[in-house]
């Protein structure tokens, strides 16, 4: 929809002061640009071709299917990174280090369990970031973040018995985003979730298909009856459309989500949603 210098000048043009609205950007796979009252944060983004070198010469290549939304140096004004486990399209040297070297201020929120692998990825030291467990909450700026444990494909603790995969209940103004990160549903889960009351649920859709050789997700039907049991006001697809191996048909998403009576937007690489336009939609 919009790339690289188009891209920085439309989140520009967009940033507002008005607490009742907030502009969201997909970057591709899990990754998000959240833009609310002069604070810009970055949900688990994966903005370089670090995989598809990695794996060129492999039995799983991977294989781009759209193009890359923005060059990773050419975000200024982020606040608040996320990253939800140490998967490269959630934690991606290529992305982060320039990132992180243009926005020197900048925090990072990971899970606790992942603090030292996190430190070495993106070369900082381990007091660096933020880390977050099964129920625990923190502030950054106008974001509170709070700690949901994901299946990827289990759940996965530290020594200490804390999740390695994790999603984030996100609230801000009179908002609140479910950002699930890679997960499988697991009992118990969607319980953690309702007491949030979210607007937005930002769920894969891409599914567990053992052969493709990597870990799994919620598929179409999981990610429709996740929002259903969490009460989402919206559903938002992602984790689809970059590697050819591993993704989803949207309008297979489009079709099941409007028979389910389920409100949902779809976005293109780099498109946008406002907050309004989700309270003008009901």
């Amino acid at each position: 929809m919009r790339k690289d210098e188009a891209f920085v000048a439309d989140v520009d043009h967009c940033a507002s002061n008005d607490p009742n609205d907030f502009q969201l950007w997909w970057l591709g796979q899990s990754g998000y640009l959240i833009q609310y009252c002069g604070e810009r944060l970055l949900i688990d983004p994966y903005l370089s071709d670090s995989l598809t070198k990695k794996y060129a010469d492999s039995d799983h290549p991977h294989i781009r299917m759209s193009e890359r939304v923005v060059d990773p140096a050419l975000l200024r004004g982020i606040n608040v990174i996320t990253s939800s486990h140490n998967h490269t399209d959630h934690l991606d040297a290529e992305t982060l280090q320039p990132i992180l070297a243009n926005n020197p201020e900048a925090q990072m929120i990971i899970p606790e369990a992942n603090r030292t692998f996190v430190a070495g990825r993106t070369r900082h030291a381990e007091d660096f970031p933020i880390g977050l467990w099964d129920g625990h909450s923190v502030t950054v700026g106008h974001f509170t973040f709070h700690g949901i444990p994901a299946a990827h494909n289990e759940r996965a603790f530290d020594d200490a018995g804390r999740d390695k995969f994790m999603g984030y209940v996100i609230s801000f103004g009179r908002w609140t985003i479910y950002h699930s990160g890679d997960t499988l549903l697991y009992p118990g889960m969607a319980e953690r979730i309702l007491p949030f009351q979210v607007d937005l649920a930002l769920l894969p859709i891409n599914g567990d298909d053992p052969s493709r050789g990597v870990a799994g997700n919620l598929s179409i039907s999981d990610s429709i009856a996740l929002s259903q049991k969490i009460s989402a006001r919206w559903l938002l697809p992602c984790h689809y459309d970059l590697f050819t191996f591993n993704t989803a048909d949207v309008n297979q998403f489009a079709t099941a989500t409007s028979a389910a009576g389920i409100r949902y937007c779809v976005l293109d690489h780099g498109g946008k949603l406002f907050g309004k336009e989700l309270e003008l939609n009901g």
